[in-house]
């Protein structure tokens, strides 16, 4: 190689003027012959960059992408909204829950509730409440006074009303197994949910 000659300068292009070769991307260019050298020429920028309908394209291109972009955050964050709603809800209804537990404590009892129980919730004339464990059907028709309700004292303290027991129970029921039975999760970072659905 003569000095001054560039890596492509050889005999065989300094015949031909004009030579194809590709460079270190991959990208076809031409090897054009200059008096100070060879000059480095791409045919696709050279010979398009002036289409008025590629801009076009490339617009489109670029408009579209930005709707689907858009469209992927509206997806992403109604997700999350209908998350927060949900979420919302629960709070919610765990405040609802934390009151009538609260209020149902304070209810007169002559004895010591005992969490599994079902307890018989009436009114007396004067306004007091008061847990019995008597139920109204063993009262029969002299039951002294208002029947309010039923509930069950759980465990954790908190009152589950009679008519949600056995929705209750079954929910304890699915824990207790699971807790019984601890599943081993795999350590790999990727998702794993064997084990989880059985």
């Amino acid at each position: 190689m003569e000095d001054g000659a560039t890596p492509w300068q050889t005999e065989e292009v300094r015949e031909n003027p004009v030579q194809s070769a590709t460079d270190r991307g991959g990208a076809l260019v031409e090897l054009t012959a200059t008096p100070g050298g060879l000059a480095l020429v791409s045919p696709y920028h050279t010979h398009r960059a002036g289409d008025p309908l590629d801009l076009v394209a490339l617009a489109e291109q670029v408009q579209k992408a930005d709707e689907f972009v858009r469209a992927n955050a509206t997806n992403k964050l109604t997700v999350i909204a209908e998350q927060i709603q949900h979420l919302q809800e629960q709070a919610r209804q765990v405040l609802e829950d934390a009151r009538r537990d609260a209020d149902l404590h304070h209810a007169a009892c002559n004895i010591v509730k005992k969490p599994g129980n079902i307890y018989y919730l009436y009114k007396r004339e004067s306004g007091q409440r008061y847990f019995s464990i008597i139920s109204p059907k063993e009262w029969g028709t002299s039951c002294p006074h208002d029947f309010l309700g039923a509930y069950k004292l759980q465990h954790d303290l908190s009152w589950t009303p009679y008519e949600d027991i056995e929705k209750q129970d079954a929910k304890i029921s699915i824990v207790d197994k699971l807790l019984r039975q601890p599943v081993a999760l795999s350590s790999s970072p990727d998702p794993n949910f064997q084990g989880l659905t059985h």
